[in-house]
């Protein structure tokens, strides 16, 4: 009688993706050990939406085909949530955010494709992002070996 009562929540709003690519071929390898190199945008509206680096000040946030990131191939696309805002009001926010992310802000450990997609999904959804994709970086941030990264890899 109790389950009669209680009813599901419908699936309302516009589903909100995570498309996660393989930066190395490692990864095969390394993501059944909880980490790897990876790089990640926010799919919204037919629409995916990437943190890249380059030497100027302006927002460094590309639009781009899902799925479609420079060749890399995909590992997976995850559904993390949905959003209630409309198609305009998901652009406006995009935009706005995009304010916050200057292409020369980028780097690898502090400051990365992943940062930005997971502070979009907190700001638009209310989630994070799971850990194991920018694991590498969180984990470098306390490490001697983030100096390999930030000397080696300048964007």
């Amino acid at each position: 009688m109790l389950c009669g009562m209680i009813r599901k929540k419908k699936n309302t709003g516009t589903p909100v993706y995570v498309n996660v690519y393989d930066l190395m071929p490692i990864n095969r390898y390394a993501y059944w050990f909880g980490f790897g190199f990876y790089h990640s945008g926010l799919q919204v509206y037919g629409v995916e939406y990437a943190f890249g680096g380059s030497d100027s000040s302006r927002p460094g946030i590309v639009k781009l085909e899902p799925k479609q990131f420079q060749g890399l191939p995909v590992r997976k696309s995850i559904l993390i949530g949905r959003t209630e805002m409309n198609e305009e009001e998901c652009r406006q926010f995009i935009k706005k955010l995009a304010k916050e992310y200057p292409g020369n802000s980028y780097n690898i450990i502090y400051r990365n494709c992943n940062h930005f997609t997971n502070d979009a999904c907190r700001k638009m959804i209310k989630k994070s992002i799971p850990g194991w994709i920018n694991r590498l970086a969180r984990i470098s941030k306390n490490h001697s070996f983030h100096h390999f990264f930030t000397d080696s890899y300048m964007m």
